[in-house]
C-alpha cells in the first residue's frame, strides 16, 4: 500500500472518533473520585475517614504507575497474537512484583514504617490507614489488566469501548455509594476503597471482554513484517518508561515540601492543589495525544500535525477563561466552596498553570513519536531534566520570592514540564528526523 493510498484513509472524522471517547474515559476518572469523596464525606467524623481513605490512595498511585504503563506499551507493541503473549508474560511479572509489594506493606513492619515516617500518619490512624490500603492494593492488579486489552482496544481503534467500561463504572460506583448511604454504613475509609475496587474490577471487566473477543476475531497469530515476538523485546521498550515513572514520582512531594517554606504555607498548598487540580481536570482529556501518534503518524502525519496543532490551543485557552473571565472566581466561588483569599491565590497559580497547558500537548505528541520509534530511554532523560529544573527553580524561588506562595509551585512544575519537552526535540533531532521516525516494530 503506498503513502498516497494511507493518507486517503485517514480524515478528520476518523481522528475525532479515535480520540473522543479517549478524552471523555480520562476525563469521567475524576467523576469516579469526586463519588467516593462525597460519600465518605457523609460519615460521622469526615475529615479522619477521608484522610484514612486519601493517604492510601496516594500511595496506590505510587505503586500503580508501573502497570498504567503496561497501555502504552501494549498500544505501541501487540499487533498479533504472538507479541500478545509475550507482553502477558512481562505483564505476569509486573503484577507479581505489585503484589509482593502490596504485601509486604499490608503484613510487615515496612508498612507502617512508610505510613507513620514517609507519609506522616498519625499512629492512632495507622490500623484504619492499613486496613483501607489492604483493599486498594488489588486496585492495581483490576487497574493493569485494564491498561493491558485497552493498547489492543485502542489500537484497533475501538476506543468507544473505554468509554463505555469507564460509564459501567461510574455508574456502579454511583449505586454502591448509594447503598453505603442508605443503609448508613460509611463508617470507615474502606468504605472508599471498596467502591473504587468494585469500580475497577467491572471496568476491567469490559475491557477483558472486548479485548479478548479482538483477540479470537481479528489479530492474527502472526502479523506480516512485525519483529516483536520475545519478553526482552517488550522489556528493553517497557522498562525506560518504567524508569522515566520512577523520577516522575519525586516532582510532587518536593513541591509540596518545598510550598512548606513559604510566607503562607496553609494559603500556598491550599492554593497550588487547587489550581493544580482544575488544570488537571482539564489536561487530563487530552492525555491521549500519544495513542493518536501512535496509531495514525505513519499513515498520514501532515493530517495528525494539523490535528494536534487544534487541540494544542484549547487546554491553554480554557484555563485562561477561568484564570482570566468571572467564571473561574464564580466556579470557584459557588461550587467549591473557596473564600475570597484563597480564590485569588489559586486563581493566581493557574495563571502560571497556563505554560503547562501549553506545553503539555505537544510533549505529549512527542513522547508518541520516541514511543513509535521505540527509543523510550530518550524519556528517562526528558524526565531527569523536568526533575531537576523543577527541583531547581524551587530552591531558588523560595529563596529569593518566598512570599509568591503557590505561585511557585505552578511555576517550578510548569518550567519543569518545558524543560522536559526541550530535551526531547534536542535529543529527537540529534537521533534522527523528528518528521520521519524509524520503524523499529513493524510496517504498517
Amino acid at each position: 500500500m503506498n503513502a498516497k493510498t494511507l493518507k486517503e484513509t485517514i480524515t478528520w472524522k476518523q481522528l475525532i472518533s479515535f480520540f473522543l471517547p479517549l478524552g471523555l474515559s480520562a476525563t469521567l476518572v475524576t467523576l469516579s473520585h469526586v463519588i467516593i469523596n462525597s460519600t465518605l464525606a457523609r460519615a460521622d467524623n469526615p475529615e479522619v475517614v477521608i484522610a484514612s481513605y486519601a493517604i492510601p490512595l496516594s500511595l496506590l498511585g505510587l505503586t500503580e504507575k508501573p502497570v498504567v504503563l503496561l497501555r502504552q506499551a501494549c498500544s505501541a507493541l501487540v499487533r498479533d497474537r504472538i507479541s500478545f503473549r509475550a507482553m502477558g508474560v512481562v505483564s505476569s511479572y509486573v503484577f507479581a512484583c505489585i503484589i509482593l509489594l502490596g504485601l509486604i506493606l499490608c503484613y510487615t513492619p515496612v508498612g507502617e514504617w512508610v505510613f507513620l515516617y514517609f507519609f506522616g500518619v498519625e499512629r492512632e490512624l495507622l490500623a484504619a490507614t492499613l486496613s483501607v490500603y489492604r483493599i486498594l492494593m488489588y486496585v492495581s492488579i483490576f487497574s493493569g489488566l485494564r491498561c493491558l486489552f485497552h493498547g489492543i482496544i485502542i489500537f484497533n481503534m475501538r476506543t468507544k469501548w473505554l468509554t463505555i467500561g469507564m460509564g459501567v463504572r461510574i455508574i456502579a460506583m454511583y449505586f454502591l455509594s448509594l447503598y453505603f448511604i442508605t443503609t448508613d454504613n460509611v463508617s470507615s475509609g474502606k468504605v472508599g476503597a471498596i467502591i473504587f475496587l468494585v469500580g475497577m474490577v467491572i471496568e476491567a471487566t469490559v475491557a477483558i471482554w472486548e479485548g479478548t473477543s479482538l483477540l479470537k476475531h481479528v489479530i492474527p497469530e502472526k502479523a506480516p513484517n512485525h519483529p516483536i515476538e520475545t519478553k526482552q523485546q517488550i522489556f528493553s521498550f517497557y522498562k525506560p518508561l518504567l524508569y522515566s515513572s520512577v523520577i516522575a514520582v519525586i516532582i510532587g512531594p518536593s513541591i509540596n515540601a518545598m510550598l512548606g517554606k513559604t510566607t503562607h504555607i496553609h494559603l500556598a498548598i491550599s492554593s497550588f492543589a487547587i489550581a493544580g487540580s482544575l488544570t488537571q481536570l482539564v489536561m487530563s482529556f487530552f492525555s491521549y495525544i500519544h495513542q493518536i501518534v501512535l496509531n495514525f503518524y505513519r499513515k498520514d502525519a501532515v493530517r495528525v500535525k494539523k490535528f494536534i496543532l487544534l487541540l494544542s490551543f484549547i487546554p491553554g485557552t480554557l484555563i485562561a477563561i477561568l484564570a482570566y473571565t468571572p467564571i473561574g472566581p464564580w466556579f470557584m466561588t459557588h461550587v467549591m466552596g473557596v473564600n475570597a483569599e484563597l480564590r485569588q491565590a489559586s486563581l493566581s497559580a493557574m495563571r502560571i498553570f497556563m505554560i503547562m497547558t501549553i506545553v503539555f500537548p505537544w510533549l505529549d505528541y512527542m513522547n508518541g513519536i520516541i514511543m513509535l520509534r521505540g527509543q523510550t530511554k530518550i524519556m528517562v532523560f526528558s524526565q531527569s531534566a523536568n526533575a531537576t529544573i523543577t527541583v531547581l527553580t524551587l530552591f531558588v524561588a523560595i529563596a529569593t520570592v518566598p512570599s509568591w506562595n503557590g505561585v511557585i509551585g505552578a511555576l517550578a512544575q510548569s518550567v519543569g514540564m518545558l524543560a522536559e519537552l526541550l530535551v526531547v526535540i534536542y535529543v529527537l533531532k540529534r537521533t534522527n528526523d523528528v518528521q520521519q521516525p524509524s520503524q523499529p516494530q513493524e510496517n504498517m
